[in-house]
């Protein structure tokens, strides 16, 4: 079973893909957004037709004390819209400190400020996937 894991931010959303077997999350692309979710969701669908993805696993911003503030709702509605297009099911994954980790191990891998800056959301969406392969495994 291949998932998509997403990674939505205000400007970009960050994208990754499991192996055909749902064991192990890669990094994919960002793609760059001016908060037009619909354009988002037809992008999306092109990318589980392109991977034959059977499901999403889309980041889901809670505040550190576990409430659900503005960036919560917006995945929570993002979820809704894909679901109302897609017949797979999208799951909602905890993503407290995702894009923090993956900025520290960008940085430990000593890339430059610059790639980091393009590529910390498809990886924030490789480490929020692999979480949630991980959990699910166990």
């Amino acid at each position: 079973m291949r998932y998509l894991g997403l990674d939505l931010g205000s400007r970009t959303l960050g994208v990754a893909v499991s192996d055909k077997t749902g064991t192990i999350a890669n990094s994919v692309k960002v793609i760059r957004h001016q908060e037009d979710y619909d354009a988002l969701v037809g992008e999306v669908c092109d990318l589980v037709r392109e991977y034959d993805v059977e499901s999403i696993v889309l980041g889901f911003p809670k505040n550190m004390n576990g409430t659900i503030g503005p960036k919560g709702e917006l995945s929570i509605d993002f979820k809704q819209k894909l679901e109302s297009v897609l017949s797979i099911p999208v799951i909602l994954q905890d993503e407290r400190l995702t894009t923090k980790s993956a900025t520290d191990m960008l940085i430990m891998g000593d890339v430059s400020r610059k790639k980091r800056h393009e590529v910390v959301d498809s990886v924030a969406a490789t480490i929020i996937l692999q979480s949630y392969l991980d959990r699910r495994d166990n």
